[in-house]
C-alpha cells in the first residue's frame, strides 16, 4: 500500500509502509522525506513526529473505562506484546531493501512485463493467494495475530519465498493483521481475536524476484450485520473496480467506481492510502487512488498494480499509533479492506492473486 497526498507536496507519494515518516494527527496525515529536519508547515523532525505519534496514542488509547467500550458491544483496539522478529533462511532470495539503512523509495515508472515477467508475477501472485487463503482458515476466537503471523511466515519460507513486509522500513513482522477499527498495517501481537471481530490480513510474498500482494477481510465468529455489510460492500468495490480495467482506460476511473459504490451504502472511503504498481519492486508507479479524482494516467498492456479499497462505517481519518505503523479510524469505527494484484491484458485485467 501507499500513501496519497496533495500534488503540491513533495514527494507526491511515499509508501504507506514508511510509518515513522508520518505526521500523526486526528485530522490529516502528511508524508515527509525520510529523516527530514526542516522546519515549517511541511516538515518536522523525526523526533518531533515520534512525540506527536506518542501523544496521539496516549490520547486515543487512554485507559479511561468509559472510552473502552464502543457502541456498547466492543472494546477499543489496544496494542499487545510484539514477539521477536522471525528469521528467513539464507538460501531464499531476499529483497534488496531488507536490513538496508537506506529507506526504499517509490520506484518511478510503471511495472510493465514481458512474458518472463508475467510468468514470474503469476507465480508470486498465486503463492500470495494460497497463503492468504490459508491464513483465513486460522481466524477464530482465541487465536492471536502473532500466531497467524508465525503460520504465514512458515508457509511462505517453505515455498521458497520471502515475506515482503519483514524488514521493510523496519516493519517487524511477516504479515499485516488489521483488526476492527484498524485501517491497515496492524502489527501482529499477543492480542487474541474475539468473537465478532473482523480482521484484514495483508500478505505479500517475494518469489524469484517478484512481489505478489493481496489482502482480504475475514469474519471471526458471530459478526453483526453492519460489519458484514461493510465487508461485503468493500469486496464488491474491488470487484467493480477490476471489471473496468483494460489497456487505455484512465486510472481515475478506479476511484470513481469505488467511491460511487461506497456512497450507495453511506460508507466512507479512506483517501490517505492508495494502490500502487508492484512487480520487481514492492511499490512503484502508478498511484491508484480509491476515491473520485482527476489524476491523469492510463493503464498499459502488460502493467501490474494493486487495487486495495479501504472503507469505513464512520470517520475516514486515520490516526497512527506510537508504533509508527498501526493506522486506526479516529472515531474507532470499523474499517475493511480487500486487495488484488492485477495484470492489464488485451482483454481487460487478469487477477494474479487468485488460487
Amino acid at each position: 500500500m501507499a500513501m496519497a497526498t496533495s500534488s503540491s507536496l513533495q514527494p507526491r507519494l511515499l509508501s504507506s509502509f514508511i510509518g515513522d515518516r508520518f505526521v500523526c494527527s486526528t485530522k490529516s496525515l502528511r508524508p515527509l522525506l525520510p529523516f527530514s529536519t526542516a522546519t515549517g508547515n511541511k516538515h518536522v523532525s523525526m523526533q518531533h513526529r515520534r512525540v506527536l505519534c506518542n501523544l496521539v496514542d496516549i490520547l486515543f488509547n487512554r485507559s479511561n473505562k468509559e472510552d473502552d467500550i464502543l457502541d456498547g458491544k466492543r472494546k477499543h483496539l489496544r496494542p499487545g506484546k510484539v514477539s521477536p522478529r522471525l528469521t528467513v533462511p539464507d538460501h531464499i532470495m531476499w529483497p534488496p531493501y531488507v536490513d538496508s539503512r537506506r529507506s526504499p523509495q517509490i520506484s518511478r515508472g510503471a511495472e510493465i512485463h514481458d512474458e518472463t515477467g508475467i510468468e514470474g508475477m503469476r507465480a508470486s501472485g498465486r503463492l500470495a493467494a494460497q497463503v492468504l487463503e490459508y491464513a483465513g482458515t486460522l481466524v477464530k476466537p482465541g487465536i492471536t495475530t502473532d500466531e497467524i503471523d508465525k503460520a504465514v511466515h512458515q508457509m511462505i519460507i517453505e515455498n521458497g519465498a520471502y515475506p515482503s513486509p519483514l524488514g521493510y522500513c523496519g516493519f517487524p513482522k511477516s504479515v499485516c493483521t488489521s483488526v476492527n477499527e484498524c485501517i491497515c498495517h496492524g502489527i501482529p501481537d499477543s492480542r487474541p481475536l474475539e468473537d465478532g471481530d473482523i480482521i484484514n490480513i495483508d500478505v505479500t510474498v517475494y518469489l524469484n524476484g517478484y512481489h505478489g500482494d493481496t489482502s482480504a477481510t475475514f469474519f471471526c465468529g458471530d459478526v453483526d450485520d453492519e460489519a458484514k455489510q461493510l465487508v461485503e460492500v468493500t469486496k464488491e468495490c474491488l470487484k467493480k473496480a477490476i471489471s473496468i480495467c483494460a489497456p487505455g482506460v484512465e486510472l481515475n476511473r478506479i476511484g470513481k467506481t469505488i467511491h460511487n459504490h461506497a456512497d450507495k451504502y453511506k460508507f466512507g472511503v479512506v483517501q490517505q492510502f492508495v494502490g500502487h504498481g508492484v512487480g520487481r519492486v514492492f511499490h512503484a508507479d502508478p498511484v491508484v487512488l480509491h476515491y473520485r479524482n482527476n489524476e491523469r494516467g492510463r493503464m498499459v498492456l502488460g502493467q501490474t498494480f494493486t487495487i486495495e479499497p479501504m472503507l469505513t462505517i464512520g470517520s475516514t481519518n486515520p490516526v497512527i499509533w506510537a508504533d509508527d505503523w498501526t493506522a486506526v479510524t479516529e472515531d474507532g469505527s470499523l474499517s475493511a479492506q480487500f486487495e488484488h494484484t492485477i495484470l492489464i491484458t488485451e482483454n481487460g485485467a487478469e487477477i494474479l492473486t487468485k488460487c
